[in-house]
């Protein structure tokens, strides 16, 4: 008994249901004043019922009457079309696939930016007319990668224009894929854009699936059909298959000798022809229970399938999962997360429902092995293409070090972060980053090849903006704060204040003389720093370190006054005298004139640094900072002394 078996992606895609349901929206409004410019789908069963119920076809907008309402069909038209509707003045309705009013706003824009822009599709399809009609001219059609290389090879170089390449909604994705190895990969100048529709790609890619497991696909959809046709030729490449328009053409198709017979249908095909090419072909079959049949179908998995499984148990290296079928499911670690942390429990749940992609099966163990990830990387690139869209700030695990950058993991995505963006600097080594978590954005992304280019710089870079920003909102000359020494220099130590560096001068890191910061303070130290100035238009801020209740002078002014006799430490040599430190921070001069009671030639015949004299203090200016001290003071009692003892 033969089996049957359905694509899962077969029949109506979204853009085409919105155009069938617009029409006959409009048939209940207006009582059949509706009018399509050209059969709104291909498919002449739609249509046939469609001019039952009163909708007229026609040709160009001239050919309106006048109450009678326009739709634009599903495969859209060009501007000048737009615009004799207008001219017209009869109302409309634009029933063109949101995926194809992609492509035109695609073209739109990159013909007004200089660029010139090439379309892989049927040059006759009016789908692609009307992507034409948004190009002003300034394109090519090309149906397969044979054209596109002529053209590389042969006009490319005279263009002299930058390149916009685009595909037809529904175009094969096999030939799409040799048509992308034909792209010269070292033009910069060169913009692919992905607008297959994901409903034609995935129906073709399920189409394919099914076909090479098969052996007989019918393909159901209008003859004029362009996805219809297409899904016949990919089907066609892997077995016998058979393009048929409606049920009872079954009875003239040879199903021989068939086990397995495939059913797959175009985007222009309704649910209930469909449904009558299942019915008959289970009629057909001797009576099959068709429905059996299929839901048999379905307790079948094979390799690339994506399935629903139910979590049944988790150990240390792998999860266990039930799918529905006799298989025994496993999902090993490596399949579950990138993250070398985690183990399978932090990552799914005994019970919890999960997406998972059939990477290989052993049906003699009843053995299935399953990937998580990959259907991971499957969202989580639409997640990195919104994330870049939006702005948004990523977190990830970096995976690898490789050529010229780093593998980051996010959200089941390999991101590439250029040396350049990765912050690390160039003397420093990559491999600190190494199963670090990072943050990133996404700068680059290329929906063609599903590339992604991140920077984590970038987010540094931000976030040190915001700090200066909310920091200058708050800052005043006087504040506090607690900083880490960043930097030194001969001139001081650079604290970072939260984002925002401030500078300590030198002279404010002590109340001594200091020849280098090193002396006080290392890099890493904490301190306790407060704003001496402010300049926000230069972004120069200025911090003070020393406090005032440590101050030398203070300390000098409160225990000492003129007249005291102090023992005081040489802390210097000049030609007119010497410094002696009278307390740490503070020193008094000794004049020449006063190191003794008689003439001194050279300071330094008398006096040594390092050595302690004792001297009187015989003049303070706390203002100036200047004290003057006399061991030649303390030396004249004692001749006055000596001159009483001889009378």
């Amino acid at each position: 008994m033969a089996e049957i078996k359905t694509a899962k992606t077969a029949g109506f895609c979204f853009g085409v249901d919105r155009a069938v349901k617009l029409v006959y929206e409009e048939l209940e409004k207006h009582s059949g004043r509706v009018a399509t410019l050209g059969p709104i789908i291909h498919n002449r069963d739609v249509v046939d019922d469609m001019k039952k119920k009163g909708v007229r076809i026609i040709e160009s907008v001239d050919e309106l009457e006048a109450g009678e309402k326009a739709v634009i069909r599903s495969h859209g038209v060009g501007r000048k079309i737009y615009d004799e509707l207008v001219q017209k003045g009869n109302e409309f309705i634009d029933a063109t696939c949101p995926f194809v009013a992609r492509i035109h706003k695609i073209v739109r824009e990159k013909s007004e930016e200089g660029y010139f822009i090439l379309i892989a599709g049927d040059k006759n399809h009016p789908e692609v007319q009307g992507i034409v009609g948004h190009c002003d001219e300034n394109c090519l059609v090309f149906k397969d990668e044979s054209e596109l290389k002529d053209f590389f090879e042969k006009k490319y170089k005279k263009l002299e224009k930058k390149l916009a390449i685009v595909a037809q909604t529904t175009y094969n994705i096999l030939v799409w894929g040799e048509c992308l190895k034909a792209i010269p990969e070292d033009k910069e100048n060169i913009l692919v854009f992905d607008t297959i529709c994901n409903a034609t790609s995935q129906r073709q890619s399920d189409a394919a699936l099914l076909s090479e497991e098969a052996d007989v696909m019918i393909v159901v959809g209008g003859k004029n059909s362009s996805n219809t046709v297409k899904l016949f030729n990919v089907c066609s490449e892997h077995c016998r298959s058979y393009h048929i328009e409606n049920a009872d053409e079954l009875y003239t198709l040879n199903l021989k000798n068939a086990d397995k017979i495939g059913i797959t249908a175009g985007a222009s095909t309704p649910a209930y022809i469909i449904k009558e090419v299942q019915n008959t072909m289970a009629e057909i079959l001797e009576d099959i229970n068709f429905e059996e049949a299929l839901e048999q179908s379905f307790k079948k998995v094979h390799t690339g399938e994506r399935v629903k499984g139910y979590i049944a148990a988790l150990n240390n290296s792998e999860a266990i999962v039930d799918i529905g079928t006799k298989h025994t499911g496993y999902v090993p670690l490596s399949e579950l997360t990138d993250d070398p942390s985690k183990k399978p429990s932090d990552v799914v749940s005994v019970g919890e429902e999960v997406d998972l992609i059939v990477t290989k099966i052993n049906d003699q163990e009843g053995i299935v092995m399953l990937s998580k990830k990959k259907v991971d990387e499957l969202v989580g690139f639409d997640n990195i293409t919104k994330a870049k869209d939006e702005e948004k700030v990523l977190e990830g695990i970096v995976q690898n070090v490789v050529k010229g950058g780093v593998l980051v993991s996010v959200d089941g995505v390999k991101v590439f972060v250029p040396a350049s963006q990765t912050g690390v600097p160039r003397d420093k080594s990559l491999d600190e980053l190494l199963k670090k978590k990072v943050e990133l954005k996404v700068i680059e992304v290329n929906e063609a090849r599903r590339r992604a280019v991140g920077s984590i710089k970038a987010v540094a870079k931000a976030q040190k903006e915001a700090a200066k920003a909310a920091f200058w909102e708050t800052a005043e000359v006087g504040k506090v704060y607690k900083g880490e020494v960043k930097s030194l220099t001969n001139y001081g130590a650079f604290v970072d204040l939260g984002g925002i560096d401030g500078m300590v001068h030198i002279s404010e890191l002590s109340w001594s003389r200091i020849k280098h910061p090193s002396q006080v303070v290392n890099v890493g130290d904490v301190l306790e720093v407060y704003i001496k100035e402010l300049d926000k238009e230069a972004g120069r801020i200025s911090l003070g370190f020393k406090k005032a209740e440590d101050n030398p002078w203070v300390k000098f002014e409160n225990n000492y006054k003129v007249g005291d006799v102090v023992k005081a430490k040489v802390v210097s040599i000049t030609p007119f005298g010497a410094f002696a430190q009278i307390i740490e921070g503070v020193d008094g001069l000794i004049h020449i004139s006063q190191i003794a009671d008689q003439r001194v030639e050279n300071v330094a015949d008398v006096l040594k640094v390092g050595q302690e004299v004792e001297a009187k203090i015989t003049e303070v200016d706390i203002e100036k900072k200047r004290i003057s001290i006399s061991m030649r003071a303390l030396l004249e009692p004692e001749k006055e002394e000596e001159a009483e003892d001889a009378e």
